[in-house]
């Protein structure tokens, strides 16, 4: 056989796309597919581009490198598929769209129609494909683009469906309120990654305020960053643990913490009694303003709480408490049993109670200080500079916010997780050691869902009852309703309600057919009702593992619930 000589020519672009063209002629990817399909598998886990956006430099740089590594294995033997994918869901393809309609924000969307404005978001983003495809063959990347994965198609919403419905079998897919990082332009909650994307250095207005101690001529001094938080205050919190002190200074009588006396109030200050912070707790005060009084119900507010989250190293040691707008608060709230009062709305504006409704949140600083100082309860306003973080895709400032959202349990697998990482021969070291090992170290419970429209539909059916199902598949969809259509796309819109969207029996241990009625239960029955779901096998006495298992679920349940060590007690936990 006679080979080409090989060109000294400079014109390397021509002979890039010779050597491009001899390639797709005489399908040489393929054949180095076939010519391996016997060796063992090696999976390499590439994360799809979306084609709604323009391939650019950066995505020349990880293109080459995600396509060393499977020559190299499909060189050392290796069956490597080379699976090509797109990532069609997301909010970047809903803010496109949003942009090409001239739409703003999640009223206007649904004003013009969600399933319209899914399929504008179909149609999106295929925008580029013939762009990427052209750039993957410019730079030699080898992947099967004629049938690629698309998230969808049925086939991989389904993956995720299956996948989720393991996690819910488990007990690690659960509903919850959640303080989240929340975008109240785009309406949905930001992961930690995507919220580390996108902080900047802002100067804002903090607010040390002056809370009336009740049948007392005092105030409790309290500091916070927040100042559009503070009509929605339920509670003042101190360190337990830390020295407290009640203090003149210029006319006013002052409760703070003892350290921060001679920062906050200079010189001149008289300290008349000291405390330590657990001796102020359920001391009660006068609310700022009246906005809350309708959200309060039968709880009791407005008191002293304590927890040692609560430091001196700014402010007055003491902080205000609102459970909608901080993990911290959240925590606090749960434990004290505060009421939960939210006077900001998901566009993140002050509500109907205030006067300053319809205001964004944060804007709305400066008229909340002004109407404490007219009230004469502001100590002072200082001006501080931090790192604030905004959305990465709208550059609006984010709030940590409550929100009913989904979320895998990954702190019930931590130890797992960090276990696997160990195994892992990380280059460098410092990356699974350092950055991924400390977020593991510290990692949080994963919120899953977004509410938003173009996205995978979370698999939860819900009963009118509250009984839950998820589903694995769309085959299991149709046995379980009567009225699921044979043909289905699982990526359409299901509207959010207490509602299916197609008719499912409820199944609930109560209504299964056969079982016991609880009012006719003499003994004690205990039923895995993953593997005996017509409760037939009583595990009570027979299996202390089974048994074990159960009691751990319920104990954990009742510390997710923080509840009381009573209900410990009565149960017979403790």
């Amino acid at each position: 056989m006679v080979y080409e000589k090989v060109s000294s020519d400079m014109n390397f672009v021509d002979r890039e796309k010779n050597v491009e063209k001899f390639w797709e002629e005489n399908h040489i990817f393929e054949k180095s597919m076939e010519n391996r399909k016997e060796g063992p598998t090696y999976t390499f886990y590439d994360g799809p581009p979306t084609a709604n956006g323009k391939p650019h430099i950066g995505h020349v740089l990880t293109r080459v490198i995600k396509d060393m590594i499977p020559r190299y294995r499909t060189m050392k033997g290796y069956q490597v598929p080379r699976k090509a994918g797109w990532d069609t869901h997301g909010l970047p393809v809903e803010l496109e769209v949003e942009k090409k309609l001239g739409l703003d924000g999640k009223d206007q969307i649904e004003k013009y129609g969600v399933e319209p404005f899914i399929e504008q978001c179909k149609e999106s983003v295929w925008k580029y494909e013939g762009m990427w495809e052209d750039f993957s063959h410019t730079v030699g990347f080898w992947a099967d683009m004629k049938n690629p994965y698309v998230t969808y198609h049925n086939d991989y919403i389904e993956s995720e469906w299956w996948a989720l419905k393991e996690i819910w079998k488990k007990g690690l897919l659960y509903e919850g309120h959640k303080i989240v990082p929340y975008c109240p332009r785009c309406g949905t909650p930001l992961s930690s990654h995507e919220v580390a994307q996108g902080y900047k250095d802002v100067k804002e207005r903090s607010a040390v305020v002056r809370f009336k101690v009740k049948g007392e001529d005092a105030y409790i001094l309290a500091w916070t960053t927040t100042p559009w938080t503070l009509p929605s205050n339920v509670a003042l919190c101190v360190n337990p643990d830390e020295d407290y002190v009640k203090v003149t200074s210029k006319g006013y009588t002052y409760y703070m913490a003892a350290a921060l006396v001679d920062t906050v109030l200079g010189e001149g200050a008289e300290i008349l009694e000291h405390y330590q912070g657990k001796d102020l707790e359920f001391k009660e005060y006068e609310p700022l303003f009246p906005y809350a009084e309708k959200r309060i119900g039968n709880k009791k507010a407005y008191y002293v709480v304590c927890d040692t989250y609560v430091t001196l190293t700014d402010g007055t040691g003491v902080v205000h408490i609102a459970p909608a707008f901080g993990e911290d608060d959240s925590k606090v709230g749960h434990r004290y049993d505060l009421p939960f009062v939210q006077l900001v709305n998901e566009k993140g504006e002050m509500t109907e109670e205030t006067p300053w409704a319809g205001t964004f949140c944060k804007k709305a600083d400066m008229a909340v200080l002004q109407a404490l100082e007219d009230k004469d309860l502001l100590f002072d306003a200082p001006l501080f500079e931090h790192s604030y973080p905004h959305c990465w895709r709208c550059d609006t400032p984010l709030i940590y916010y409550a929100r009913e959202s989904w979320f895998i349990k990954m702190t019930a697998v931590k130890d797992d997780l960090i276990r696997n990482n160990n195994t892992i021969n990380w280059i460098p070291e410092s990356i699974g050691k350092g950055r991924f090992g400390d977020w593991l170290e510290n990692v949080q419970d994963w919120g899953v869902s977004r509410n938003r429209y173009w996205g995978t539909p979370l698999n939860i059916w819900e009963c009118e009852c509250g009984h839950m199902h998820a589903i694995g598949s769309k085959q299991e969809l149709h046995e379980m309703s009567d009225d699921c259509p044979e043909e289905i796309e699982c990526g359409r819109y299901f509207k959010r309600t207490k509602y299916p969207l197609f008719k499912i029996p409820c199944k609930k241990p109560a209504q299964i057919e056969g079982a016991t009625p609880l009012a006719e239960v003499e003994q004690t029955m205990l039923f895995d009702l993953e593997s005996d779901y017509g409760q037939v096998n009583n595990l009570a006495g027979k299996d202390d593992h089974a048994e074990q298992r159960m009691i751990d679920l319920l104990l954990r349940g009742l510390e997710e619930h923080e509840s009381p060590a009573e209900q410990k007690e009565r149960l017979g936990l403790a």
